[in-house]
């Protein structure tokens, strides 16, 4: 399997190609960020900014937020779930196909740095990893821990580890997805009646600070002004009543249903670690169900519920 240094080392050379053969005028990727364990987003304008450009395990997140950004040509790095939130952009009309290039990579999975932390809580100096460990230096000490045991919850369900149903260039393996009951852990939730799940989602959203850091993470959160902001008419209140809190994960939700990727950047992003992706599941088994639709796997289909069709069935509305 190609190591990580060997994908950077590919990205970089494709992003100096598209540049140099003006076929894009910005490769949008990841860089290492200024503490270990951390990588961040990455705009490559000239050779020296894709000498920059890496591939690792920490590149949690979801580079698509970022293209409406750009009206040019870009390049986009791009894991699974992300090339699949870029389809979604496409088909929503928010980019242009004729102006993306998408640089796909196959994805093992990110890892969770609050679950490499609480395995080992000691103060660490620096962090190095290969395509299956982790390992962590401190003052007089050094300890692996291998990635399969920190991966993140969305990755360990990952419908599509690697873009290449939509990829223009495909960098690296291609990974398959892990063998798991995606569903599994929802199972017993369905099992509940409406006020035991009421009493779940309410439990599940304590501590939420309507930040809105979920939102402003989200790459399917574009709109000019968003249900929250709205004041004529108003949706609901600003402060942290619980019912208005619910109000704004629930109707969240329901927007991104049929869409979500299920790329975790809203709960990557929230200060409280709240499991926000309960919300967007439950939907999302629901859409795939009923129309047998995954979301970003094709640059022609729309998501069923922003699709009127007269020969609709009718049945998931009773």
């Amino acid at each position: 399997m190609m190591s990580l240094e060997e994908i950077s080392q590919k990205i970089q050379a494709s992003a100096k190609r598209l540049l140099t053969e003006g076929k894009v005028e910005v490769v949008i990727g990841y860089r290492r960020g200024s503490i270990p364990m951390m990588a961040a987003p990455h705009f490559a304008r000239t050779e020296d900014d894709c000498n920059q450009l890496i591939w690792t395990s920490f590149a949690r997140t979801n580079l698509a937020g970022y293209l409406s950004k750009f009206s040019g040509k870009v390049a986009i790095v791009a894991k699974g779930c992300d090339a699949r939130s870029v389809v979604g952009q496409v088909v929503e009309n928010q980019i242009l196909r004729e102006n993306l290039y998408i640089i796909g990579v196959g994805c093992l999975g990110m890892v969770d740095t609050e679950l490499i932390q609480a395995k080992e809580p000691r103060l660490y100096r620096e962090v190095t990893e290969d395509i299956t460990t982790i390992k962590l230096f401190g003052a007089d000490w050094n300890t692996n821990i291998v990635k399969e045991e920190v991966l993140r919850r969305n990755c360990k369900t990952c419908l599509s580890r690697t873009p290449k149903e939509t990829a223009d260039e495909l960098i690296g393996d291609e990974v398959q997805p892990l063998p798991n009951d995606n569903w599994a852990d929802l199972k017993a939730l369905a099992t509940k009646s409406p006020q035991d799940k009421l009493v779940y989602f309410k439990n599940l959203i304590q501590g939420c600070l309507r930040c809105y850091a979920c939102r402003q993470a989200c790459p399917l959160c574009y709109c000019p002004v968003c249900f929250v902001d709205e004041t004529q008419p108003q949706w609901l209140g600003k402060s942290n009543d619980e019912m208005d809190t619910l109000t704004f994960h629930i109707l969240r939700a329901f927007h991104c249903s049929g869409r979500c990727t299920s790329c975790g950047s809203c709960e990557a992003a929230c200060p409280m670690d709240i499991k926000l992706r309960e919300f967007n599941r439950i939907l999302e088994e629901e859409v795939q169900k009923e129309w047998n639709y995954v979301p970003g796997l094709s640059w022609e289909q729309k998501p069923p519920l922003t699709t009127y069709r007269p020969d609709d069935e009718a049945d998931f509305i009773k």
